[in-house]
């Protein structure tokens, strides 16, 4: 049996430690990458993957002046050279060069906030700072977001990244920040015109963050958007989309009407199961027609709800199709759903289950099903 992927295994290793340490000898007078590298790799066994960037951190700041400002040059000096500047998407960098963060939080944040703020500019067009900008945003943020706001225009995309990125209200992995939309919906503004999909990516995902508390502010700011017509229709349209994607799934009127999907025209729906029995580890498989009276634009998902020990089922969205159905022809579409049996953050029972088709944040089809150990 092949070995399960380890992503932390994956990031952190003897050749991504082995250049970084001949990244840092090489700014660095003095720095011996031999036991650098070898220290580092000894203390990975038995530490997690953000674990290690600390420990790494760790092992390099006993190499480094004790006086931040000092210590913030030297960083710089080891820096590999910026990402491409002429690309315009997914170009996160490596995560082995999050080191500056986790020492500009350390040695910066209460006593050097502009020049810690200065070595994040610099680190982040070298792998994002988007964790490390949070703890100043926490502690000062009246003069980080200050200073974000000139990020804005900063001429490299991965700055402006990272002042939509660094200010989000759930990033994954990352702690939360005591910021307000008031706080962040200026910025977001600013940078929806972007020419990279890069940012205008991470200013949707920032969108969809305050919508799942705040669906109105989100819908009526990208309405604003489109009415200045600043960024491109298309991309404005491809970034809609992705914002309103919970609350599509929620089936939120004001959201689904931005979107041009109607709900007051009937949809008829037949849906058909392939079998009334599914074991963990199998696949629902389902067919759906859907026909309607007008050609009609619409978002088809579908929910699933699951049985949960004690009684207390729970439901999950699922995307199944963003299409059209033309007047009087059946849309058919299919799927085959896998009930995961070894997801690690969902567990399945045995017991009754029913799927539920929603078009256009209407349900209009729904059937049962058992499933089985």
């Amino acid at each position: 049996m092949a070995e399960a992927f380890s992503l932390k295994d994956h990031l952190f290793n003897a050749d991504s430690i082995g250049r970084l340490a001949a990244e840092y000898a090489a700014g660095l007078p003095g720095f011996d990458p031999g036991p650098f590298r070898q220290e580092v790799l000894a203390g990975f066994a038995d530490r997690g993957l953000l674990e290690r960037l600390e420990w790494m951190a760790d092992c390099l700041e006993p190499q480094l002046s004790p006086d931040f400002p000092l210590m913030a040059d030297q960083l710089e000096a080891m820096m590999p050279p910026p990402l491409d500047p002429a690309l315009r998407d997914d170009d996160f960098g490596h995560f082995v060069h999050a080191v500056p963060g986790i020492l500009a939080v350390r040695h910066g944040l209460e006593h050097h906030r502009e020049r810690a703020l200065d070595l994040l500019h610099a680190a982040t067009q070298r792998f994002s700072m988007e964790f490390y900008i949070r703890p100043f945003l926490n502690r000062w943020p009246e003069q980080t977001l200050n200073r974000l706001l000139r990020w804005s225009e900063d001429p490299n995309y991965h700055v402006r990244r990272l002042v939509s990125e660094g200010t989000r209200p759930r990033l994954p992995w990352a702690r939360a920040v005591d910021l307000t939309a008031d706080q962040t919906l200026p910025l977001l503004d600013r940078l929806h015109t972007d020419p990279t999909r890069y940012v205008t990516r991470s200013v949707a995902n920032h969108l969809n963050d305050i919508a799942k508390k705040q669906p109105d502010r989100v819908v009526e700011r990208l309405g604003d958007w489109r009415k200045a017509g600043k960024q491109d229709d298309s991309e404005l349209a491809w970034m809609t989309r992705h914002a309103l994607r919970t609350l599509i799934k929620r089936g939120d009127p004001a959201a689904l009407d931005l979107l041009g999907y109607r709900r007051d025209i009937p949809v008829n729906a037949v849906l058909a199961l392939d079998s009334g029995s599914v074991s963990i580890g199998g696949k629902l498989a389902f067919s759906l027609e859907l026909t309607a009276s007008v050609d009609l634009p619409v978002v088809v998902d579908y929910r699933l709800r699951f049985a949960r020990p004690g009684g207390n089922d729970t439901e999950k969205v699922f995307k199944l199709r963003a299409t059209r159905i033309e007047a009087g022809r059946p849309l058919i579409l299919q799927k085959a759903h896998r009930m995961k049996g070894d997801a690690t953050t969902f567990t399945l029972h045995p017991g009754p289950h029913r799927v539920t088709v929603q078009v256009n944040g209407a349900d209009v089809a729904a059937a049962d099903f058992d499933l089985t150990a």
